[in-house]
């Protein structure tokens, strides 16, 4: 027989957390119902985006160059996270790490070679 009474803390946490989420959420709605902060105007529901009304549909499709550019930032935003815990401690792993980095430097420095003869860095 499994004893159940094992999981009650578990249970416990999981009802606070759920309470206090709840909380959260749904009290600062009631607040504002209540002291007569919720009054919606047409100027209230409108968009904003950028301080000037939205002049094209929400669902427009974006040029890819968007996207590259964000994953080529992402990628080379990693290799400053990878960089820096190795400069920290690189004398006290030796020369293999130094190594393992050098190639870890070069591949990103073809990746960059790559992108940037195909024109991914190029903004028109």
């Amino acid at each position: 027989m499994v004893d159940l009474s094992q999981y009650l803390p578990i249970l416990l946490f999981i009802g606070v957390a759920l309470a206090l989420s709840g909380v959260f959420v749904f009290a600062p709605m009631a607040v504002s119902r209540l002291t007569g902060a919720h009054k919606p105007t047409p100027e209230k529901l409108t968009e904003y985006e950028c301080g000037f009304p939205a002049f094209e549909d929400s669902r427009s499709q974006f040029d890819v160059r968007f996207y590259l550019v964000a994953i080529l930032f992402i990628i080379f935003d990693l290799e400053a996270a990878f960089i820096y815990p190795w400069a920290v401690s690189v004398f006290k792993l030796g020369w293999v790490a130094w190594f393992s980095m050098m190639v870890f430097i070069a591949e990103l420095a073809l990746g960059l070679a790559y992108a940037w003869k195909k024109g991914a860095l190029d903004w028109e």
